[in-house]
């Protein structure tokens, strides 16, 4: 999502999309001035058995802003991101996401899995990912679009408020 696009989360996903009401409801309990938390919405994934992706296209569908990404990629007041680059990259730490990351990137949930298997905090992988130049993409919760350069295109984006511009659309997106 773009700056312009805050607020427009359902654009997203195609017309008719559909949420679990109770899920829905519990998201509002949890949400505040229109926000909720990386953290809360993950929470609630747990809780109620269902994807991260779920309870993140819920909050898009609900236009809810997902804030304080717990990579510290997003989110954030006043620097919108607060994860910085390792002075120190562990060994270990380097040499397992060089055997993950494919083509210079790693996915959200393949980091936090990392993070668990090595019992280090999340931030100290995505700080390891900056210092290491790999791009972390594919947030569990849908909050950022997945890159679709490979082919070399771009897609229109749907008019926002009048606006359009390009932009790389998720690979499950209709065309």
């Amino acid at each position: 999502m773009t700056p312009e696009d805050a607020g427009h989360y359902r654009a997203k996903h195609p017309d008719g999309t559909r949420f679990d009401p109770s899920l829905a409801d519990e998201l509002t309990a949890r949400a505040q001035d229109g926000k909720i938390t990386c953290t809360a919405a993950h929470e609630l994934a747990t809780e109620r058995g269902v994807e991260p992706s779920e309870v993140g296209k819920t909050a898009d569908l609900l236009e809810y802003r997902i804030v304080e990404c717990q990579m510290g990629l997003f989110g954030y007041y006043p620097d919108k991101r607060i994860v910085r680059p390792a002075e120190h990259v562990p060994n270990e730490l380097q040499r397992r996401l060089s055997e993950i990351a494919a083509d210079g990137c790693i996915t959200c949930a393949e980091c936090w899995s990392l993070a668990q298997k090595l019992g280090v905090e999340k931030m100290a992988v995505s700080s390891a990912c900056e210092s290491l130049k790999l791009k972390i993409k594919s947030c569990q919760l849908g909050a950022f679009w997945t890159d679709v350069q490979a082919s070399g295109t771009s897609l229109p984006r749907r008019r926002l408020r009048g606006v359009t511009s390009e932009m790389s659309v998720p690979r499950w997106l209709p065309s």
